[in-house]
């Protein structure tokens, strides 16, 4: 399947896996590319040194291309773009922060960079700073999300009609279908993160993946928008963050309610209740966890199928 995404990446599918923390080591990313589509080594949760080891490793277990997601708000991070070039990464995907920083280095050093933006506004001046690709989040995805909620099925046709470069849709797509709707509605390529949470390559605790499978619709929530909006399941922490705010919890106090490795006693611990369980919507109609390979396979079959019966309809 050719497009602008896949021939801008060298890819076979135009799925790619997101760069998620604690769930997208060198295993789940080398396994999504091994089946086609562009694996994410995450960043976000790694020291220099671990991050070093998961890109040799990976390069090890594939040949085919990969990438790795650095969120801007990093303590670190000129030493994390130091690896990523002495390491000869060839994709870069940047989110939480201004593009302008690090675009034109990663660029003079030979880097294809997409950026990841929730708005038309963030994605222009993505555009506007030189990235080669935008990934337009929608207010259903995982994780650290944008302030201004706007919904993936909204998001991508505004973006799509402002946007030149090649464009990415994410946010509550999981399966073949969802990835047909986000391309008829403008996208190139679709970014993939809470399915490849459930998946035997993710490195997140075994906890945190059968949470995700036993999710139900409602079992999520966005939260935390004066600090960075997250969306969560609803857990023992979360009732917790209610309470607070119910009480009308000052912005400290929430920094303090949350402390530091939350993300981690839940999502890689597996603490089904302290921790942070950071996923999206879309989690609702996660039933399994099975090989990312497989994930990618029936993705593209069941996208296939979705196209035959959409040209049955025009009959």
């Amino acid at each position: 399947m050719k497009n602008r995404i896949t021939e801008l990446f060298q890819i076979q599918y135009p799925i790619i896996q997101g760069g998620m923390i604690w769930a997208s080591g060198w295993r789940l990313a080398s396994a999504v590319s091994n089946a086609g589509g562009l694996g994410i080594i995450g960043a976000g949760s790694m020291y220099p040194d671990v991050l070093r080891e998961h890109i040799q490793k990976c390069k090890r277990a594939t040949d085919k291309p990969f990438a790795v997601n650095i969120p801007m708000l990093y303590p670190d991070i000129d030493k994390l773009m130091e690896i990523i070039v002495t390491q000869e990464v060839k994709i870069v995907f940047t989110s939480a922060g201004n593009p302008k920083t690090w675009t034109a280095f990663l660029k003079e050093n030979g880097i294809t960079v997409v950026h990841v933006v929730s708005s038309v506004k963030f994605a222009l001046k993505a555009q506007d700073a030189g990235v080669d690709a935008v990934v337009a989040e929608g207010f259903e995805a995982g994780g650290h999300n944008g302030r201004e909620e706007t919904t993936t099925m909204v998001l991508i046709p505004s973006v799509k009609e402002r946007l030149l470069i090649p464009l990415i849709a994410a946010g509550g797509i999981a399966s073949g279908r969802a990835m047909l709707a986000a391309m008829i509605l403008g996208a190139d390529a679709v970014q993939v993160g809470s399915r490849f949470v459930a998946s035997i390559e993710a490195s997140s605790h075994a906890n945190f993946k059968h949470a995700v499978v036993n999710a139900k619709e409602g079992d999520t929530h966005l939260t935390l928008k004066e600090l960075a909006p997250v969306r969560l399941i609803k857990n023992q922490f979360y009732n917790t963050l209610q309470s607070a705010y119910e009480k009308g919890t000052s912005v400290a106090e929430l920094k303090q309610l949350l402390g530091r490795a939350r993300a981690k006693k839940g999502m890689f611990e597996g603490d089904l209740d302290e921790g942070e369980l950071e996923i999206g919507q879309v989690s609702a109609l996660i039933h399994d966890i099975k090989p990312a390979g497989e994930i990618v396979h029936d993705m593209m079959e069941e996208y296939k199928e979705a196209i035959r019966d959409t040209e049955k309809l025009s009959h």
